[in-house]
């Protein structure tokens, strides 16, 4: 997988920036910020990034196909959370969406030791879709604002994960079910994007070599996941990455992949 950093924002390019409060609610027992709350941040962010536009009824529709999250410095509660967002690559109907969360560490009688402070990069790749939810050109108004951020104007899609689950025969962790709840869906039926990397969560318990570091999470999403569905968690360790393949059963009850990931420790420096 690449581990290469983050591409930084254009020098002189506009962004938009808006700051949230951590809650006990975004947190696990080391008060580290889970990457279910990183990505509800994301989300948060987008949709205020959107609302602050004209562009909100010219292109009110975007899916996402993958997120990264860079952990560099944790984030811990309480703190507050800056969100900086900017397109860093776009095409005519997606765009990568870079956002930068830093975080100033407050003290509190349950936390009271200074911390550094924080930083997390994520970048993801947005899908601007019809009410249909079919890839649909970006407005020329939009597109022109966007350009302005960016001069990577030929994004392609390249996979950063391995899209084929090995057999379960294949892999020393057993599978294992992870229960959704219906809490978990939106009002289109849509799976969360947090709730795919809340599993992530229960899984990265038994790797806290790689949480407790600098570490690179990568999501795919390729295929959707409705309610009523079970997901089958088939899982690889490797040195110093964990890989997830999030199965579901297809209409002939076979196992398919509808979510790809992985957690890598990230390079020194």
């Amino acid at each position: 997988m690449d581990s290469q950093p983050l591409r930084d924002r254009k020098d002189g390019a506009r962004h938009f920036e808006v700051a949230y409060r951590v809650r006990t609610g975004d947190i696990d027992q080391q008060m580290r910020l889970r990457l279910d709350a990183v990505a509800r941040y994301l989300q948060d962010v987008a949709n205020d990034n959107i609302e602050a536009t004209d562009y909100s009824h010219s292109d009110p529709f975007w899916i996402v196909r993958r997120t990264v999250i860079d952990v560099i410095r944790p984030i811990s509660w309480p703190a507050t959370v800056t969100a900086q967002r900017w397109c860093g690559a776009l095409s005519t109907r997606w765009t990568n969406m870079r956002v930068r969360l830093t975080a100033e560490h407050d003290t509190n009688r349950f936390n009271p030791e200074p911390r550094e402070p924080g930083l997390i990069e994520t970048e993801a790749f947005w899908i601007n879709v019809n009410d249909q939810g079919m890839p649909s050109r970006i407005s020329d108004e939009m597109l022109e604002m966007l350009s302005s951020m960016t001069d990577e104007h030929r994004l392609r899609w390249r996979s950063m994960n391995p899209d084929k689950a090995p057999a379960a025969d294949e892999v020393s962790l057993p599978d294992r079910i992870h229960v959704l709840r219906i809490t978990d869906f939106d009002p289109f039926k849509h799976l969360n994007n947090a709730a795919y990397l809340e599993a992530v969560e229960d899984e990265l318990v038994e790797h806290p070599d790689l949480a407790d570091v600098p570490h690179r999470a990568v999501i795919e999403y390729l295929r959707p996941i409705t309610p009523g569905v079970s997901i089958t968690l088939r899982r690889v360790r490797e040195a110093d990455r964990l890989l997830v393949w999030m199965l579901i059963p297809d209409a002939d009850g076979q196992l398919v992949v509808a979510a790809t990931v992985s957690v890598t420790k990230l390079p020194p420096g």
